[in-house]
């Protein structure tokens, strides 16, 4: 396999398990993804490399052997927590990887990175990527490198996403509950009909260590309610405005030629439809005026593939960073794949 022609690996790792892809370096071709719903173990390390790689390798060698592939030319890993939780990835992939596959160039990111890549390649601008959660990155592909808002967890953050709206959902079905001012009498039958009576719900959710996706899954119950419940509706419209606030301030100090932002929404939480983006294009010449938005190309396994052709051909343009984008593994200028 020479040049730009041999096949990459990508992979994406979050809390619903584990997807795996190959795809030639080049693009010209992508293979279904082989999911595992099986997540890397977080550990005292962080997120464990061996639970990893045991998702990982059987994967890719299956999508080898269906592709005829004998070796790897470059990989990229996206993991959810790569940031704060990657020690032992960064420590044991390199040689995991290309001990198994002769694996000549890595790269390990955070599933924010590889969101980018999914939704906006190698190309300048701001990707927000919001599902239970939420974070915004941008850049410039320049010296200032990657920008990044929040992404900081339900306690903290992720103003906005899934769960910051299911929060604000219950906590007007509660207020409806107690009769007390903002309640909503339509997110009240909403949450009974979905979690039983709402005064046994802190019973339910404060011992749970999943309560952010607990919180999440009322989200589509406040979409629902939205076109007949104005506090349904007032909750989406402050989710808007968080979004909106937290891409802005990523947003590249360069911007394109006409003075606007390439600006991508990719996750789950987007599925809402109308009842979230009608609020986002409403506010956006108020918050983030510059936004130009534009479909998103893809998801973060496509990002992960991108990441790891372009490692491949040695055109990796987006930013390397310690945290977000670490690339232990380059391939020299003049190797052959």
């Amino acid at each position: 396999m020479a040049g730009t022609g041999g096949w990459v690996l990508g992979v994406d790792s979050g809390g619903s398990g584990v997807r795996v892809s190959l795809a030639r370096a080049d693009g010209t071709a992508r293979s279904a993804p082989v999911s595992s719903k099986r997540p890397a173990v977080v550990a005292e390390r962080g997120i464990d490399a061996d639970s990893l790689l045991d998702e990982v390798l059987p994967a890719a060698r299956e999508l080898m052997r269906a592709a005829g592939a004998e070796e790897l030319a470059a990989a990229a890993v996206g993991a959810a927590g790569m940031a704060t939780l990657g020690d032992d990835l960064r420590a044991v992939l390199p040689g995991a990887l290309r001990e198994a596959f002769g694996v000549r160039a890595l790269a390990l990111a955070a599933d924010a990175v590889t969101a980018y890549a999914g939704a906006l390649g190698m190309r300048p601008g701001v990707v927000v990527a919001a599902g239970t959660g939420m974070i915004a990155l941008g850049t410039g592909l320049d010296d200032s490198g990657w920008r990044r808002a929040d992404g900081w967890g339900h306690l903290l953050g992720d103003a906005g996403g899934g769960a910051w709206i299911g929060r604000a959902g219950l906590d007007s079905a509660l207020r409806a509950h107690d009769g007390r001012p903002g309640g909503s009498a339509a997110l009240l039958e909403r949450a009974e009909a979905l979690f039983g009576p709402v005064h046994e719900l802190p019973g339910q959710l404060y011992p749970r260590p999943d309560r952010p996706a607990v919180l999440a899954s009322f989200a589509p119950a406040v979409g629902r309610c939205a076109a007949a419940d104005p506090v349904a509706a007032d909750i989406l419209r402050q989710a808007a405005r968080h979004i909106l606030e937290t891409a802005a301030a990523v947003r590249p100090v360069t911007a394109t030629a006409n003075g606007s932002c390439r600006t991508a929404l990719t996750g789950g939480l987007f599925k809402m439809g109308e009842p979230l983006l009608g609020p986002l294009r409403e506010l956006a010449p108020e918050v983030f005026p510059e936004a130009e938005f534009v479909p998103a190309d893809g998801d973060p396994l496509l990002g992960a593939l991108r990441i790891a052709g372009a490692l491949a051909s040695g055109t990796l343009s987006l930013p390397e960073d310690p945290a977000l984008l670490h690339v232990p593994m380059h391939v020299h200028p003049h190797s052959q794949m």
